[in-house]
């Protein structure tokens, strides 16, 4: 399933994600978008290829007071440096919304949590046959 596509230009973050093992590659997202906030099930691909993906579209509340919006997709098998390359993310579904949590530990913990989840929904995508 299909629920938005984003293309953009890598963009530097917080660098928050990668302390803890989530590296994350960053896009603007228009603050006109009707996109729904919050995290996603996700395919991403650079330069013709294709990585799964955990991303969070939104403002980053724990981590910045008034944060520009961003989709920020962590992908599941790459290593490598994205900033200034344009990437294609493809949310598939829709995990939850994005909100503000009452510590950076409590974020990070749900961080392992939905890598879970996101996990599952793009392993049953597969198993259902997505190209």
């Amino acid at each position: 399933m299909i629920l938005h596509t984003l293309t953009g230009t890598v963009v530097a973050g917080n660098r928050i994600g990668r302390q803890w093992g989530f590296p994350t590659a960053n896009i603007p997202v228009a603050a006109d978008d009707d996109l729904r906030d919050g995290v996603y099930a996700a395919t991403v691909t650079v330069e013709g290829q294709t990585y799964g993906a955990m991303v969070n579209v939104g403002s980053r509340p724990t981590v910045v007071e008034a944060g520009a919006r961003l989709a920020e997709a962590h992908l599941f098998g790459f290593a490598g440096d994205l900033y200034g390359r344009v990437i294609t993310i493809v949310l598939r579904h829709f995990l939850r919304p994005e909100r503000r949590f009452e510590s950076r530990e409590a974020l990070r913990r749900q961080i392992d949590e939905d890598r879970r989840q996101v996990l599952a929904c793009l392993a049953a995508e597969e198993d259902a046959g997505r190209p």
